[in-house]
């Protein structure tokens, strides 16, 4: 707990640098470039930025453990609310997202492993090379020219359909498990139609990690000497690779896959871009373009909060899966 809170602090500290040499002037973003001199003093010293950088610290860490992130220049309204409103669209593409990839990519990656040199192999070794070089907004795209205009097969941009937007309770802010909850079918369906591509297309670039990596693991334990013996005293091939082989990779893996789940929580801006998601990215990249500095550091305390959150719960799968992790 000690370690995640100095990590925490230690973020805190990365934004509040971010926010002072950013060639950005936080008073001008308020009072604009046409206010007085006098004005302009006032706001600067309503804001605190005479003081001591400790004392700005110290105070951006108190306003932060209670919540405050400050105000957005672009919506008006408190980032923390922002944020609470923009994540869960990512949350929830995200999610879908890692679970095509792990669903997926890591039976890719055994059965590469298994099969090494083969025509399955290759095939598999080609997919994930795709993953690392197709651009991401490319892919959206093509995805949205062929399976939204001329299939017809899924919804187009946004969350849900323009008509349906707002009518359905948020409980959670996941609009698939909100309209579960409110007994929507027919908003399930909707919302289900408009994630199901920009979730699968991130599934692919997660799955590209995930198979090659998976691989390599795989390929590292089929050569290890306890692999041959128990080849050589008759155990089935697909008890070795599921038992022998695979057992001892999953370590690694919740590391690939935790990694994974971070860079789609906070790498889709692309995505978001392409698909008119009002997911994180799309609020980060926005202000960005705005020179939103309380947005922007916001949105980035919330990305570094998320990986170290990740990589805790990684450390705590660790040694429910290794006992060696619990000395």
């Amino acid at each position: 707990m000690v370690t995640v809170l100095v990590t925490f602090l230690g973020l805190l500290a990365i934004t509040f640098v971010i926010g002072r040499v950013v060639p950005i002037d936080p008073v001008l973003a308020v009072v604009g470039d046409r206010a007085s001199r006098e004005t302009y003093e006032a706001a600067r010293l309503a804001m605190g930025l005479d003081d001591p950088m400790l004392v700005q610290f110290a105070r951006y860490v108190a306003d932060v453990a209670q919540g405050d992130l400050g105000r957005s220049v672009s919506t008006g309204r408190p980032v923390a609310e922002d944020l609470a409103r923009v994540f869960p669209a990512t949350l929830e593409m995200a999610t879908l997202g890692i679970l095509i990839g792990v669903l997926v990519g890591v039976p890719m990656g055994v059965i590469a492993a298994a099969r090494q040199g083969s025509w399955i192999d290759q095939v598999i070794r080609v997919l994930a090379l795709a993953g690392y070089a197709i651009p991401a907004f490319w892919l959206g795209l093509v995805g949205l020219v062929v399976f939204y205009a001329h299939f017809r097969l899924v919804g187009g941009p946004g969350r849900i359909d323009i008509f349906m937007d707002g009518m359905v309770p948020s409980r959670t802010g996941l609009l698939l498990i909100d309209s579960l909850i409110a007994g929507d079918l027919r908003a399930f369906r909707s919302a289900w139609s408009h994630v199901v591509l920009p979730a699968t297309i991130l599934g692919f670039f997660s799955l590209a990690y995930i198979a090659r990596m998976t691989r390599s693991f795989m390929l590292e334990q089929l050569g290890q000497e306890y692999i041959t013996t128990a080849r050589v005293k008759g155990a089935p091939e697909r008890v070795i690779i599921w038992r022998h082989a695979f057992r001892p990779i999953r370590v690694q893996l919740i590391t690939v896959i935790g990694l994974s789940y971070a860079s789609l929580l906070e790498g889709s801006v692309m995505i978001e871009t392409v698909f008119s998601w009002p997911g994180i990215g799309n609020y980060l990249t926005t202000a960005l373009l705005n020179a939103d500095m309380n947005a922007v550091l916001g949105a980035t305390l919330v990305i570094g909060a998320v990986f170290i959150a990740i990589n805790k719960g990684s450390d705590l799968l660790y040694r429910l899966l290794d006992p060696r992790a619990r000395t």
